[in-house]
């Protein structure tokens, strides 16, 4: 494999952005299907036989000597958040991309075919939805719900499907079975500060976490700030603020199960300096591996909404926005991951991924596994995100030799 053609693929697919800082390349954008586009032409061009399905996912195939036999896979996604890195979802695609140029370059053949699949909208960042395209292949896509989902220029899904030659009503047509693979395993770059901490080369996935998210409102009311007296008023700041606080206590008391809670949004009404708010809004995400101990800490965010709106005399309310199971990777997978990391002499850790991905909606369909690459500081959906070249070339030889073993190299 050739380190300087992998980093013309990242400088090449860079170029792929809407105005802003950083990277902005939405799900089902023009500037995203000129991406796609690019990358279909380079994938052909490495002998692959490309073809998008109903959901707009990109399936690359590599022909194997007996055809009929499951597919070894491979694949991630291209589109970004706002302001986003080179490297989510990206370094999968194109790590894929130069395992496939290389086994063009040396004529390998094997015995099962070969895929990479470019997820489409994998990111909720436009239509607040994440991994639709996996969950289109997998059969897990709520059409109902789809049809709800609006950017926020009030652009519906269903005519950024027609935007893209797709037909929303036809989405179910991208499912596939489980007869049609053999394995799938994504890799990744961490986007957390482990494998860097921890001076370890790889990360082998153990289990995915999964959201639960929730919308809460405090309504209070909206006073005179110098006429209405401390013991007067219901101020749905502070009671917003001490839900906050509550989420804070209710996981950081679940360390030891890795489940993290999030208050990523909180808005206030009317926002003036000289008006008591009357209004807030919570949008919480609460993930882990363990359901047990993700439980607890919901548990505590409605407890906290209950003697919240009791002592401030608030009228609160929470909706439950969205709810996500977590998942293990395949156990014989991640064993045969760690092997080859034994093999090449790589230093790997066994490790829970805190981020969703499209794995774990493939998880669902066939024995599936994650490969982590270290993230610089930890940091993810941010222009300053960064893995070196040397790094993913590292990812990139775990994942050649797994999928030849997989394959079965003639």
């Amino acid at each position: 494999m050739k380190l300087d053609r992998l980093r013309k693929s990242f400088d090449e697919l860079a170029r792929f952005t809407d105005e802003g800082e950083g990277i902005n390349r939405l799900a089902y954008t023009d500037t995203e299907r000129n991406a796609r586009n690019l990358l279909m032409e380079q994938f052909e061009h490495a002998g692959l036989t490309v073809r998008t399905d109903y959901a707009g996912n990109v399936i690359a195939r590599r022909e194997g000597r007996s055809p009929d036999l499951p597919v070894v896979a491979t694949g991630s996604h291209i589109d970004s958040v706002y302001a986003a890195g080179e490297f989510d979802g990206t370094a999968g695609v194109l790590v894929a991309l130069e395992v496939m140029r290389s086994l063009a370059d040396e004529g390998v053949e094997t015995r099962h075919p070969l895929e990479v699949i470019i997820f489409a909208c994998e990111e909720s960042a436009r239509f607040g939805a994440s991994t639709l395209g996996s969950k289109a292949m997998t059969g897990c896509l709520d059409p109902v719900y789809t049809r709800s989902l609006t950017d926020k220029n009030g652009i519906t899904l269903m005519q950024a499907f027609r935007e893209n030659d797709l037909d929303l009503e036809e989405v179910h047509l991208a499912e596939r079975f489980p007869d049609e693979f053999k394995a799938f395993v994504e890799l990744h770059v961490e986007q957390g500060p482990v494998l860097e901490r921890q001076e370890a080369a790889i990360g082998v996935v153990s289990a995915i976490a999964a959201p639960i998210r929730f919308h809460v409102h405090v309504g209070g009311t909206a006073d005179h700030s110098g006429t209405t007296p401390m013991d007067y008023r219901h101020d749905a700041l502070l009671g917003g603020a001490e839900i906050a606080l509550a989420v804070e206590r209710a996981a950081l008391a679940e360390l030891e199960h890795g489940t993290v809670g999030t208050v990523g949004v909180f808005s206030v009404q009317p926002g003036a300096m000289n008006v008591v708010p009357g209004a807030a809004d919570l949008y919480v995400d609460i993930r882990g591996t363990s359901r047990e101990s993700r439980k607890r800490v919901v548990d505590a965010l409605e407890n906290a909404v209950n003697e919240v709106a009791k002592a401030r005399s608030l009228d609160i309310w929470m909706d439950e926005m969205s709810r996500e199971e977590p998942v293990k990777m395949d156990g014989t997978i991640v064993v045969e991951l760690k092997g080859v990391c034994e093999e090449r002499g790589v230093s790997w850790l066994d490790m829970p991924s805190g981020a969703g991905h499209d794995s774990m909606n493939m998880a669902t369909l066939c024995p599936t596994g994650m490969i982590f690459v270290p993230s610089k500081g930890g940091i993810s959906h941010n222009p300053e995100e960064y893995t070196s070249m040397e790094q993913l070339m590292e990812g990139a030889e775990v994942l050649r030799t797994f999928m030849l073993k997989q394959a079965k190299v003639f």
